[in-house]
């Protein structure tokens, strides 16, 4: 299971309208790839095209797709985003989690 936020949901929505897409139709694709100063990686890319195994979260507003591999990493995941004063952007909040950078976007298993 994965957590969205409100505040992440409606910047999902707004970043999909930005560049020209209908959130009914498309999705935040939220994935793990190696790589980042603590070894692993969030991938987020918008997609409108399912593949085999996504699991999909989110309601009509924002939803994002996960693909299996990354689900392993992912799971218990809250997806969060904020415009604070250290800047603005989606925060990770995962439970799998056994360290992250500084920057919160790679994480150590």
């Amino acid at each position: 299971m994965i957590e969205i936020t409100d505040r992440a949901k409606k910047a999902i929505a707004d970043s999909m309208k930005d560049e020209g897409r209908d959130p009914a139709n498309a999705f935040l694709r939220v994935g793990v790839q190696g790589g980042g100063c603590s070894g692993m990686s969030y991938k987020l890319e918008f997609d409108d095209q399912l593949r085999e195994g996504d699991e999909l979260y989110g309601g009509d507003e924002a939803r994002i797709a996960v693909d299996p591999k990354s689900m392993l990493f992912l799971h218990g995941l809250t997806l969060d985003h904020t415009s604070g004063l250290n800047g603005k952007g989606f925060v990770f909040e995962n439970p799998n989690a056994a360290g992250t950078c500084g920057c919160g976007q790679s994480f150590k298993v």
